[in-house]
């Protein structure tokens, strides 16, 4: 593992403590008021050891950047940052106006989706790919935090009052293998910045599934067939409630369709999903539809 990967993760640990320690003394009542500054004290001193012992790296390319878990200058720039007009399904980058009417993508009308609307925060190519396979695949847990920051920027308009972050679960045997679910660091991410609810665990993964990797989309659909399920101690958090499904990448949408299946089957009022990355095919044409109050005034290429 390279040595700013190792610095990135150090940091992120030892800094998570730091807070816990200061959140377990703040928690309590009075009494301990004085005992609670100290702590803080304390903890703002480790965060300047710390800025010491594991400097502020870029997330990508490990170059020493001025904050802690972001990117460098040159990263950023080639970063693939998802904005402008967005299919409102999936969230995938398209070309032309946005006057407001929704927008699809050619695949999200030929493959209509079961949630409201979706977004993602990057295209899956480049430093987005490395990034989200660093976060899946290299312990790379450091990267939820600023993930986490751009996600709620793309998911600005899915989210409501009450709105539940509900990460996409992984078979308990992926767990075991993994050590931690990406989608649930991101969704905890997610909840912390923002300051919005979230539930973990309301998701359950009953049947195991193959890599979907290189399966075609009917196939990745028919084996996640009712693979997923509300847990039955949660129903009562999906009933009339808004969910937001939270998973780090699309590519058929498979996986969150059968999510937002199971959420609707319990009882949910609204689901929408975002991702952190969108995989967007070159040779796609980028049709897309605008609809008007559900009909169709017209295509573009």
């Amino acid at each position: 593992m390279p040595s700013h990967a190792v610095s990135c993760r150090n940091r992120a640990s030892a800094t998570t403590r730091a807070r816990w320690a200061i959140r377990a003394v703040g928690s309590n009542k009075a009494g301990i008021c004085i005992m609670g500054a100290r702590y803080i004290k304390m903890g703002q001193r480790i965060q300047s050891a710390l800025s010491l012992l594991y400097p502020p790296r870029c997330l990508t390319c490990g170059d020493l950047v001025e904050g802690a878990f972001g990117l460098c200058g040159p990263c950023w720039r080639d970063t693939p940052f998802v904005g402008g007009t967005v299919c409102d399904s999936c969230g995938v980058p398209l070309t032309g106006p946005d006057d407001g009417a929704r927008i699809e993508c050619d695949a999200c009308m030929q493959t209509p989706r079961p949630w409201r609307m979706g977004r993602s925060a990057l295209v899956y190519q480049g430093h987005a790919r490395k990034l989200v396979l660093a976060l899946k695949h290299g312990d790379r847990t450091d990267i939820a935090r600023p993930a986490a920051r751009w996600m709620l920027r793309a998911a600005r308009p899915l989210i409501r009052d009450r709105t539940v972050l509900v990460p996409v679960p992984l078979h308990w045997t992926r767990m075991l293998r993994r050590k931690y679910n990406q989608a649930a660091l991101l969704a905890q991410a997610m909840a912390e910045t923002g300051q919005l609810d979230v539930c973990v665990d309301l998701l359950t993964r009953s049947r195991r599934t193959p890599s979907l990797d290189r399966c075609p989309a009917a196939e990745r659909h028919a084996l996640l067939n009712r693979a997923l399920d509300v847990h039955p101690r949660r129903w009562t958090r999906v009933q009339g409630a808004s969910i937001l499904l939270v998973d780090d990448v699309m590519t058929s949408g498979a996986t969150l369709a059968a999510a937002a299946a199971a959420c609707y089957a319990a009882g949910a009022n609204d689901v929408c999903v975002v991702t952190l990355a969108r995989v967007a095919k070159d040779t796609w044409t980028c049709m897309w539809v605008i609809w008007n109050k559900g009909e169709t005034i017209g295509f573009y290429r």
